[in-house]
């Protein structure tokens, strides 16, 4: 059952918990307005697998027990989380911002990006209070690209390990700018649990500052917010006028309808768009928000690949190592000044998770993992209406379109002669798996005109009054850094837009 004391119809439904959903309903819970969050998964427990390497990688204790079928038509288990706090209880937690000049069209080797329908100046004082709310730590002045700040970090930066430290000194030698990551981690108490890295490792003590530790816990606070597990949305109800009437759920295994005078959808890109997709009627045949028919459209991910940069008789003993980053290939570096993308640490790769991804003994492995800085090449993955989520009889398609790769590879060459420069003589690469979303957004994109997009800048629907999408779907373009401090942004500007109007509802 929810958890909360409001037992009263509610104003709002949220679908999700992740980040677009507990921030929202976090910037909402003080309006007083009565909050009913839905969420198919649970709150996730701790256990002995939450820190185990080889219970998280080998036998994938904690992703779902579904298929998605890719555009070939084969099937694969997707690197989607059903718990509260969504996908962000095994993220990387980082929180970075776009760079200013994502906001605008911008020349990429693979194309040119569509820009937003709001600019980083308008984003601005909605990501400074997202850092503050997510209490983000980081440092200010060390980035190049760095875009203009209101404020600053409240918290100092998770601090660098030995073998990172020398990194950082060996970039600034060859005259590159590594800084700090700005990040959601208390690595004390994270660290006070067990001694493992906590990129890809699930959140069960609060120490990492994610959806459900800071978004969903403020929200709950509050008596009139309440949170009901194990409910799985599947489809929602739009009357002829567009209006959003009902939201159909499976309840622990028993159908109900729910009804609100607002509902925000927040099931992330690829749920969102299949929901949407699934609830067509005969007064909307191609599925809800979707005039424009661009819902499950646009679908991006990031280019990804994992660099590995080795140094036979040094050893790396750090335990998490994801402190850093470069950018300075962000916005140049390419074919005639192209941007390239983002270079920051992977956390600390063991000898288990190696083995399990690659042909690579396990004793090899151990040896290469013990010696080795983890690198995370990330390059912009350009928006195309053909890159798509599909439903056929309750079966998700997910076509992906990778785009934009050449730039990507110039990226990895970039990063790989840096790291020989700074004095790694063996470098290893590998690109993410091209099924797994990483960083998933666009399916249900925003802006300004009802013909190209599903919904407006404040991410309320176009074609549904009481419609709004709050969540990486409805980012225009995927920039080169993780989303996560963008998609609360967007939820603090959407709670406040909805908390200045009436929508029907009675407080």
């Amino acid at each position: 059952m929810a958890q909360g004391t409001s037992a009263a119809a509610p104003d709002i439904i949220i679908i999700g918990s992740g980040m677009g959903g507990a921030t929202l309903a976090a910037a909402l819970a003080p309006t007083g307005r009565r909050i009913l969050i839905l969420e198919r998964g649970h709150r996730l427990e701790d256990s002995d697998a939450a820190r185990d390497d080889h219970a998280i990688f080998v036998k994938a204790h904690f992703r779902p027990e579904e298929n998605w079928l890719d555009g070939d038509g084969k099937p694969f288990n997707p690197g989607n989380y059903y718990y509260a706090g969504g996908n962000s209880k095994l993220y990387g937690a980082v929180l970075l911002r776009y760079r200013a000049q994502d906001f605008a069209p911008l020349r990429h080797m693979g194309g040119t990006t569509p820009g937003w329908p709001v600019t980083y100046d308008q984003m601005e004082p909605w990501y400074q209070a997202a850092e503050d709310l997510y209490q983000v730590r980081g440092a200010l002045g060390q980035d190049p690209t760095e875009p203009p700040h209101s404020g600053r970090y409240n918290f100092s930066p998770v601090p660098d390990e030995p073998a990172i430290a020398d990194l950082r000194a060996r970039l600034q030698r060859i005259g590159l700018h590594p800084s700090s990551l700005p990040l959601g981690v208390d690595i004390d108490r994270w660290l006070a649990r067990a001694r493992t890295p906590w990129d890809a490792f699930p959140d069960t003590t609060g120490a990492k500052m994610d959806a459900e530790t800071v978004g969903l816990a403020y929200a709950l606070q509050h008596p009139n917010v309440s949170l009901s597990e194990n409910t799985l949305v599947t489809r929602l109800i739009a009357a002829p006028d567009g209006r959003i009437t009902g939201v159909e759920v499976m309840r622990n295994g028993h159908p109900e309808t729910l009804t609100a005078p607002l509902v925000v959808l927040a099931a992330g890109a690829v749920k969102s768009a299949a929901m949407l997709l699934s609830s067509a009627t005969g007064d909307f045949p191609t599925g809800l928000a979707n005039r424009s028919d661009q819902v499950g459209r646009n679908f991006m991910n990031h280019n990804l690949s994992a660099v590995l940069a080795i140094h036979p008789f040094r050893a790396n003993r750090s335990i998490y190592q994801k402190t850093i980053q470069v950018n300075d290939f962000y916005l140049t570096g390419g074919p005639d000044g192209a941007p390239l993308g983002n270079m920051q640490l992977l956390g600390k790769i063991s000898g288990t998770i190696l083995a399990s991804d690659t042909p690579i003994p396990k004793p090899v492995a151990s040896w290469i993992t013990r010696r080795s800085i983890d690198v995370l090449a990330m390059s912009e993955d350009l928006p195309n209406p053909e890159s798509r989520v599909t439903v056929k009889d309750g079966q998700i398609t997910l076509d992906w379109k990778r785009s934009n790769w050449d730039a990507h590879l110039a990226l990895v060459a970039r990063i790989k002669a840096a790291l020989r420069q700074a004095g790694y003589p063996i470098l290893l690469s590998r690109a993410f798996d091209r099924r797994t979303p990483s960083h998933q957004c666009g399916t249900a994109r925003m802006g300004d005109d009802p013909v190209r997009s599903v919904v407006d800048p404040f991410c309320r629907s176009h074609d549904h009054p009481n419609l709004f999408i709050v969540d990486a779907s409805v980012l225009p373009t995927s920039a080169a850094v993780n989303p996560s401090l963008t998609i609360a942004a967007l939820a603090l500007r959407t709670a406040d837009h909805i908390t200045r109007r009436d929508f029907g509802m009675t407080t």
